[in-house]
This record gives structure tokens, C-alpha cells and sequence, in this order.
């Protein structure tokens, strides 16, 4: 299992309007083959900011799904980005 999370940063004023242009690729990348979980949320505190979070059953899937990630006009309104891929070799119950 994959985990993709960290956080993005946009012009506050641009962030509703950044997150809305992102509701097809959420709906995209959760209709597709080995997407667990996918979102990618406002921060409470922070006006720029934007969390992310993807978990995905194998690197293929995610593979398979990348190329109908953001578009070029989203990429370039994101001002930075803090985004790591964890490989999960376990999960525990609570």
C-alpha cells in the first residue's frame, strides 16, 4: 500500500476556486482501480494551504492514474508543494 500526503500552497484568495477546479480529478482518481482514499482539503488555519492525502493499493495503480492528474493551469497556480510517498508494509488495527 501507498500513501501520498503532505501539503500545497496556494494564493489564499485562489484557494476555493483551486480546490473546486480539483472535484473532477477527486471523483477521477477515487473511480479508479486501486485508490483507497483520495482528498485534498482546505486547512482550517492557514488560508494558502491545501492538505493532501491519497492512499492506493500498489505503485502500478497510482502509475496508471498520474496522467490524468492536475492540469498544467493548476500546477501553475500552486506556489509550493511538500508532497512524500510512503510505502506501507503493514497495517494494525487501532
Amino acid at each position: 500500500m501507498l500513501i501520498i500526503a503532505g501539503s500545497l500552497r496556494v494564493e489564499p484568495a485562489a484557494r476555493e476556486a483551486y480546490l473546486a477546479d480539483c472535484e473532477k480529478v477527486i471523483a477521477q482518481a477515487r473511480a479508479s482501480a486501486g485508490c483507497l482514499d483520495f482528498l485534498l482539503a482546505a486547512d482550517p488555519l492557514e488560508p494558502g494551504r491545501i492538505h493532501v492525502y491519497e492512499r492506493w493499493e500498489s505503485a502500478e495503480q497510482l502509475a496508471a492514474f498520474r496522467g490524468s492528474g492536475p492540469s498544467d493551469a493548476q500546477e501553475g497556480e500552486v506556489l509550493d508543494a511538500d508532497v512524500q510517498r510512503y510505502l506501507i508494509s503493514g497495517v494494525e488495527a487501532p
